[in-house]
């Protein structure tokens, strides 16, 4: 079984955006018994909280489905239980390397649209749900490619 954990900052916009559509694309490929996905943070700013409801709207919108959520943040035990450590932006990845070290299992969502370098748009800031949904979208649906490819890792 391949898991996979989406990070951010928070926990409420992003990540969790990037759990629920990569569950939503996992179970329509019927892939659901072999990939498991979830989501944290890197701080503590938002633990126990919900999906921001901004994102929560966009997502359904979209036709994703929204779990019941409450924020959590990343710990050292996810760098070894995940398969797969899946930051949103560079200040996300080098928090995720200061909780869990350099394990070799970090990656940049983006990456996976092929877009080396590239951050998803954070909507805590730009106030621009869509832009973090398409962002995330993106690079949800390379990762899956990958997984099919044998080749997310």
């Amino acid at each position: 079984m391949l898991k996979i954990l989406m990070v951010c900052h928070g926990n409420i916009c992003r990540s969790v955006c990037a759990e629920m559509v990569m569950k939503h694309l996992i179970r329509g490929a019927g892939l659901d018994r072999e990939v498991t996905v979830a989501s944290a943070a890197t701080t503590t700013e938002e633990l126990g909280n919900d999906v921001y409801p901004p994102m929560r709207r966009t997502l359904i919108a979209h036709g994703i489905p929204v779990e019941r959520h409450s924020a959590r943040k990343m710990t050292r035990a996810d760098g070894e239980a995940y398969d797969l450590l899946i930051g949103m932006d560079e200040e996300n990845l080098e928090d995720m390397a200061r909780i869990c070290g350099e394990n070799g299992k970090l990656r940049s969502l983006m990456t996976y649209a092929g877009r080396p370098g590239a951050e998803v748009a954070d909507p805590w800031y730009t106030r621009d749900f869509e832009a973090a949904y398409r962002d995330v979208l993106a690079g949800c649906e390379g990762l899956l490619r990958r997984i099919c490819e044998g080749k997310a890792l």
